[in-house]
């Protein structure tokens, strides 16, 4: 059984998708061991201690340099034993370090079809506030393992969100959550777990 972190710095939707599927046997072959939040009172903690999830609390500006916080963040995660990280609207940077050591073990989910809408700067709102002013007729989500360069790793799954006319950023954002988002990141976290992803050649080959 593989162990995952989830790291969050809010709410918590996705936690949330991750949790009801693991409570429906939908994560085969892994177990969340534990949420890390990037500051304190956030739900998303609510939401672990709710199900039972131990949580832990790391404020990068309580470290004085990014190597403490690195090491901050990786003693805690070998503490755990952690197998797979998965971050889920994690707002604060994780650095190269700390990726190379877990390359091909910690994913991301963002909310538009890579390659667009991505990168520096998108996130939240703003990636559907883009995707509306682009007039774009399709939008939706992608797992992507991560890497050094952002929303850059190989792609996992992604899956398509129709636009709708009268859309604000609000309702296309709560579309793709609910018809992409929830659905592919468990289903991303469970394909790992039971060893179905490989990454060749920056593309990510999924085991029937």
């Amino acid at each position: 059984m593989l162990k995952i972190a989830v790291l969050v710095s809010g709410g918590g939707t996705n936690l949330q998708a991750l949790i009801d599927a693991q409570k429906a046997g939908q994560i085969v072959g892994g177990e969340i061991a534990c949420v890390i939040a990037s500051k304190p009172g956030v739900y998303a903690l609510e939401r672990a201690s709710k199900a039972g999830i131990p949580t832990e609390v790391l404020v990068r500006k309580e470290y004085p340099t990014m190597e403490d916080y690195d090491n901050a963040l990786i003693g805690t995660l070998e503490r755990y034993g952690i197998d797979l990280i998965v971050l889920a609207g994690f707002m604060t940077i994780i650095s190269d370090h700390v990726i190379r050591k877990y390359t091909n073990r910690m994913i991301n989910i963002h909310p538009s079809l890579i390659p667009s809408f991505c990168g520096e700067g998108f996130y939240g709102l703003r990636v559907h506030e883009a995707a509306l002013q682009k007039g774009v007729k399709v939008t939706g989500a992608t797992v992507h393992f991560v890497n050094e360069i952002c929303d850059g790793g190989p792609i996992i799954l992604q899956k398509a969100v129709a636009v709708e006319q009268d859309d604000t950023p609000e309702t296309l954002q709560r579309r793709v959550m609910e018809q992409a988002e929830w659905k592919i990141l468990p289903q991303a976290v469970s394909l790992y777990c039971q060893g179905k992803l490989t990454v060749k050649d920056d593309h990510v080959l999924i085991a029937k």
